[in-house]
């Protein structure tokens, strides 16, 4: 008996946020096709010149805009941000700190800091729960 081994392939979508980049910003044969996990993992490791132009130039999708600004998706949308932006258009929104930019970097901030925390408690209930055991 043989064993026939299928080659898994993912939308262009998926693919492209796996990458990190913004799918219509991508070449139309990227975003016709589909692509193998041999294909991303040869994206990731050696990035053609279109990946590392979007990358660094945009436009970034909304996920790669929060994280650069130091929000969150929702503060984006609160913000009145919803749609991707080039590396220039974020670099102006620092510069012009906006009202809303402070506040939403300073709730990241807090339920970042809310995360850690309760990630410390877990790790201690667990430990005390296997000192328990012994």
């Amino acid at each position: 008996m043989t064993s026939h081994q299928n080659t898994q392939t993912m939308k262009p979508a998926t693919a492209a946020k796996k990458l990190g980049v913004y799918l219509e910003a991508t070449p139309a044969e990227f975003q016709e096709g589909v692509v193998s996990r041999a294909e991303l993992v040869a994206l990731q490791t050696d990035p053609p010149q279109w990946l590392l132009d979007l990358r660094r130039d945009g436009p970034h999708p909304r996920p790669v805009v929060a994280d650069r600004l130091g929000v969150s998706i929702a503060g984006l949308a609160r913000g009145g941000v919803t749609e991707a932006l080039t590396t220039k258009q974020i670099e102006e929104l620092r510069s012009e700190n906006p009202d809303w930019l402070p506040r939403e970097r300073a709730t990241q901030a807090e339920v970042r800091k809310e995360a850690a925390r309760l990630k410390e408690k877990k790790a201690d209930e667990a430990a005390q729960a296997r000192d328990a055991r012994s």
